[in-house]
């Protein structure tokens, strides 16, 4: 199993529309990736580790399936829809990283 994070780093003066990232980007990710996608989290960024900080991500996803070909084969097929959403929620660049998910 592997987990793609997609992590938005906070930057002041930013846009990110966590209602819509939630309720629209992500469910069109799964509607287009199929069962390449086997289930996604959605991460709202609220402190860093210090008392008092901003949080490193304002906003991040996780996507989980079964191997990194399974996650290519879903996602490259409509990654120009998926990537063309990014504008209707965010201005950031998205930071990304695939993970082996060593414990479940």
């Amino acid at each position: 199993m592997i987990k793609v994070s997609v992590m938005y780093p906070e930057q002041a003066g930013a846009r990110f529309d966590h209602t819509y990232y939630r309720d629209k980007h992500m469910p069109l990710v799964k509607r287009l990736m199929g069962d390449a996608c086997k289930y996604y989290t959605v991460d709202k960024g609220l402190a860093g580790g210090a008392p008092g900080t901003a949080p490193t991500y304002v906003g991040m996803c996780h996507i989980f399936s079964d191997s990194i070909e399974s996650f290519q084969g879903g996602f490259g097929p409509h990654a120009a829809e998926i990537l063309g959403d990014i504008k209707n929620y965010t201005d950031l660049s998205p930071v990304m990283q695939i993970s082996e998910v060593v414990v479940g």
